[in-house]
């Protein structure tokens, strides 16, 4: 299989200890009975995956960072694994299937000819089921497949090293990830890679981000209503308001742009 960025170079840039080595494979039986998907998430699993591999564990005792607790999560390991997917797999929803089966914090790559992506998602106790993980928010995803941007992921790579990212706690380590990974999501828009300056700034990219995936959503499909509009009255009022969510996306734009000390 030919991929655009190779997955063993983005492993040696994260830069593990060879102590956290555990290259284990997982069988696809046990995503389907721990994860408790439907029929289709099995046949997803099934139907997609060639191979999954436990490629590392990041324990205080692997990584000399100090696990995390509060009343919400423990964070006493993150998990790194990798995806091997078959064409025609539905690539975004086996990941999140994967960040649910598995009970630890995952740093997960999958790679397909589509090309390399990673994802990131917290997880937190589940309120009703003693000793069971959920996911706590949305999954992250960046595929580094990115045409004409290969300077962007490269810079991304780099930041990811286990040496540039937080020691204070294993959490701390896994948003420090989340983090970068807004800050790639970031570039492919702004054309500009530069590491958030804070957690809240990370926070504020990230919203600001969504922002603008909803304005451009609604921005396309009233140009395509107002493009089949036969009225004059009603194609004035689509132009009017399409010109009022461009003028909000400049603002998110400006938002994403601006540096934080």
């Amino acid at each position: 299989m030919t991929v655009s960025f190779d997955l063993s170079r983005l492993v040696a840039a994260l830069g593990f200890p060879e102590g956290a080595t555990v290259n284990q494979r997982i069988p696809k039986k046990m995503l389907i009975e721990t994860g408790m998907p439907t029929a289709a998430d099995k046949r997803a699993i099934t139907d997609g995956i060639d191979d999954i591999q436990w490629l590392a564990a990041l324990k205080p005792v692997t990584v000399g960072i100090p696990a995390y607790q509060d009343e919400l999560r423990d964070y006493l390991e993150i998990a790194v694994l990798s995806l091997n997917l078959r064409p025609d797999a539905k690539a975004s929803r086996i990941a999140e299937l994967v960040h649910r089966a598995i009970p630890y914090p995952t740093f997960l790559m999958a790679y397909s000819l589509s090309g390399v992506s990673i994802s990131l998602a917290h997880k937190r106790w589940a309120q009703n089921e003693a000793g069971k993980t959920v996911l706590d928010g949305e999954v992250l995803e960046a595929n580094l497949h990115s045409p004409g941007r290969s300077d962007l992921v490269q810079q991304f790579v780099e930041a990811l090293a286990l040496d540039k990212q937080p020691h204070l706690s294993l959490h701390a380590l896994y948003e420090g990830w989340m983090d970068t990974l807004i800050a790639l999501q970031t570039a492919f828009v702004t054309g500009v890679f530069a590491a958030s300056a804070s957690r809240e700034h990370a926070v504020e990219r990230h919203q600001a981000l969504q922002e603008v995936k909803k304005l451009r959503v609604e921005i396309a499909r009233l140009k395509a209503a107002a493009a089949k509009e036969k009225q004059i009255a009603r194609q004035v009022e689509l132009n009017t308001e399409i010109k009022r969510l461009e003028r909000e996306e400049t603002q998110s734009l400006r938002l994403l742009r601006t540096e934080k000390a």
